[in-house]
């Protein structure tokens, strides 16, 4: 018995953006988010360059990372990762931008919509931030994720959000 591969989820088409599977041509932008100092502020620093060659040669087409590129013009602005089985067996969605493109508004239609889509199938959707980091929980919170708990990890104080969805326990 052969096995049938599973299609690649169709692109997510949004007002500006597309998020699709990484290309390999979109891995040295997608590198810069591992290693950006800014980019890696709130997420344990810069990935060391052992780590980054692996996951060099594992993202492209790698299930559940989608590439965030402009439509017009096809430029990569960030990565958003959404993982079933994540946090807590709940499926979680994480993201990186590049600098040059924060607050244009990118990263909360681009996480929206993957939330929104995640949703669609999953009774709840998580995200794990530093407490100290606004941005991402100003961003969390405007596509509808509330503040579930918080806690200490990596030194750091941490924070859990949740969104339900519509067939979620509590929805």
């Amino acid at each position: 018995m052969t096995a049938v591969p599973h299609p690649a989820p169709q692109p997510l088409v949004t007002e500006r953006l597309v998020l699709r599977r990484v290309r390999s041509g979109d891995v040295r932008a997608v590198t810069r988010l591992w290693t950006d100092p800014e980019v890696r502020r709130h997420l344990g620093g810069p990935v060391i360059e052992s780590v980054v060659r692996i996951r060099q040669r594992r993202i492209v087409g790698a299930a559940g990372f989608h590439a965030v590129v402009r439509a017009e013009d096809g430029v990569l602005l960030g990565l958003v990762t959404v993982e079933d089985g994540g946090w807590g067996g709940e499926t979680e969605v994480s993201y990186q931008f590049l600098p040059e493109h924060w607050g244009r508004g990118y990263a909360r239609e681009a996480v929206g919509a993957a939330v929104a889509r995640a949703l669609e199938t999953a009774p709840s959707v998580v995200a794990v931030t530093q407490e100290a980091n606004l941005r991402s929980r100003r961003l969390l919170e405007a596509v509808g994720l509330e503040h579930a708990e918080s806690f200490e990890e990596w030194d750091a104080h941490q924070v859990l959000y949740r969104r339900r969805g519509a067939q979620g326990p509590d929805a």
